[in-house]
């Protein structure tokens, strides 16, 4: 663990992207205390240009609503969406990817004509439709999410236990007579994690990327604020007042950044080559 944290900390950007979600998250869980009032409501003259108001550093949109509120709690979203999503997205990917790859053959050849299926449609597009059919809430667009989101999963999970089965130690639990669950979740999954956990914090920076496509879109559940609800209803002032756009853009290109660096981050620390060539 020291070895980790030692490689993660060498990574510069890595730190700094670990800076920003951090700020991101603290923005997310506090946003009702820094802001009694809803982001929906119109609390002040419409317009107010950012940093001309100590009441309203960030200004107001074209209704007279907050837009610091609005960014804030937009993080709490957007976080909320990403985690949610990516987290039911690599759990139903490991499930299908350790049986493929464990039991080979016709589950594995059934299984990847499912995922493939799946991959052949953009997941802009099926996530668009999903959430169009069963109407725009929370849950729907977490779901439609996660559903475009597990295939690459799977097939990461696969590739792992094909290789991973043939181990000694898989071979020597097989002869044992240990079953088939507890060989994947106690002797192969255990070993297949580093590459899981470094491609579910890349898949959440896809989710927030996805959820504000869908918001932009006028897809996204009306009764939050979202960061792309709020590009998209600014759409229309880009003229007039370019920063009721640009602001939640920020935002979304910053979080992101930071998810990727982080990302990367644990790639170095966790991938075994890189491991043992810093060695």
């Amino acid at each position: 663990m020291k070895k980790f944290m030692h490689r993660f900390a060498a990574n510069k950007g890595a730190l700094a992207g670990l800076m920003i979600l951090c700020l991101v998250i603290l923005t997310a869980v506090f946003c009702s205390v820094w802001f009694e009032e809803s982001p929906w409501f119109m609390v002040a003259e419409p317009l107010i240009k950012p940093f001309t108001s100590g009441d309203y550093p960030l200004g107001t949109d074209m209704l007279g609503r907050d837009l610091g509120a609005g960014l804030a709690y937009g993080a709490r979203v957007s976080l909320l969406v990403g985690v949610v999503s990516t987290l039911v997205a690599v759990i139903f990917g490991v499930l299908i990817g350790s049986l493929a790859g464990f039991y080979g053959g016709r589950t594995d050849d059934l299984l990847m004509r499912f995922t493939e299926f799946f991959q052949t449609i953009p997941q802009l597009a099926m996530a668009v439709v999903l959430v169009a059919i069963f109407t725009p809430t929370i849950y729907s667009i977490v779901g439609a999410i996660a559903i475009v989101s597990w295939p690459p999963v799977a097939r990461l999970v696969r590739s792992e236990f094909l290789s991973l089965k043939q181990r000694e130690f898989v071979q020597a639990a097989i002869v044992i007579g240990q079953k088939p669950a507890r060989i994947i979740f106690t002797q192969i999954l255990p070993n297949a994690i580093s590459p899981i956990i470094v491609t579910a914090s890349l898949m959440i920076a896809t989710a927030i990327l996805t959820e504000s496509s869908l918001s932009f879109l006028g897809l996204g559940d009306r009764n939050l604020m979202s960061w792309g609800f709020m590009i998209g209803a600014a759409r229309t002032m880009l003229r007039e007042a370019p920063l009721m756009s640009v602001l939640p853009g920020i935002a979304i290109l910053l979080t992101v950044l930071a998810i990727n660096l982080i990302g990367e981050g644990l790639n170095d620390a966790m991938n075994p080559q890189l491991r043992k060539r810093g060695e």
